[in-house]
């Protein structure tokens, strides 16, 4: 299996990648809209205001939107659960290490809760009880869970193989657009609660480069819908209507 890399540029971090330990594989839960009250609300509105600089302009990228859109397609003769499982990958080392660059600055203190402004709040939900209520966590507390379920999984060789000949399980392409849409919720937050670390940092580049990246390999293959997008929708549209 060969990873593909769209960007010569190496991303400066204040620490190191972090590496997570396979554990239980725990499973996220579903979207949950918290209550808002007067003052909640007026900070809502704050918010939105703060977020409209990403989508009011033209998210910088490094290299051309062309570019991307023509290196997520499928090669010729390259077998689509392969490509797929390169995409998991690449994507997934990209968000870990550009998560990892503001974790002083997203703590259980700081981010309570995992949220992507007020109006949206992700969940997690015990895998070894499926019934029970899913819970709130804090920011850091539902990343941690979701990279090391996540690594499980690429860890598994009956589910990501590393060698040749060895065949993908029939569920390969639904796990990928899980995958997917739950590590779309750690772009959410670090764009709707740490834009301004991430500019201080002058990653804002890159991170609009890694989501581009994310969002065009996600439309070239049906991995999210609409609906996936919350509170980036917007800059979303942007991303992708730009060449």
């Amino acid at each position: 299996m060969s990873f593909f890399n769209f960007n010569g540029s190496a991303i400066p971090t204040i620490r190191s990648t972090r590496t997570f330990r396979r554990t239980e594989n725990p499973s996220p839960g579903d979207l949950h809209s918290p209550p808002t009250s007067s003052l909640q609300q007026q900070q809502q509105q704050q918010q939105h205001e703060q977020l409209q600089y990403p989508y009011q302009q033209k998210p910088a990228i490094l290299g051309s939107g062309a570019s991307l859109a023509k290196a997520v397609q499928l090669p010729k003769g390259e077998d689509l659960n392969e490509w797929l499982a390169v995409g998991v990958v690449e994507l997934y080392n990209q968000i870990n290490m550009l998560y990892g660059t503001i974790t002083e600055f997203c703590s259980p203190v700081t981010c309570p809760r995992m949220t992507a402004t007020l109006e949206y709040e992700y969940l997690w939900q015990d895998p070894l009880h499926r019934h029970s209520k899913p819970m709130a966590m804090s920011a850091p507390a539902y990343v941690e869970s979701l990279m090391t379920w996540i690594q499980g999984f690429l860890d598994d060789e009956s589910v990501f193989p590393t060698k040749m000949g060895v065949p993908f399980p029939k569920q390969f392409p639904a796990l990928v657009k899980t995958i997917f849409k739950r590590l779309f919720r750690v772009y959410a937050h670090m764009y709707c609660h740490h834009f301004d670390e991430i500019n201080e940092l002058q990653l804002n580049v890159h991170l609009n480069t890694s989501l581009k990246h994310f969002v065009l390999f996600a439309n070239e293959f049906q991995l999210l819908q609409r609906k996936d997008y919350g509170p980036l929708d917007d800059l979303v549209d942007v991303m992708v209507s730009d060449p």
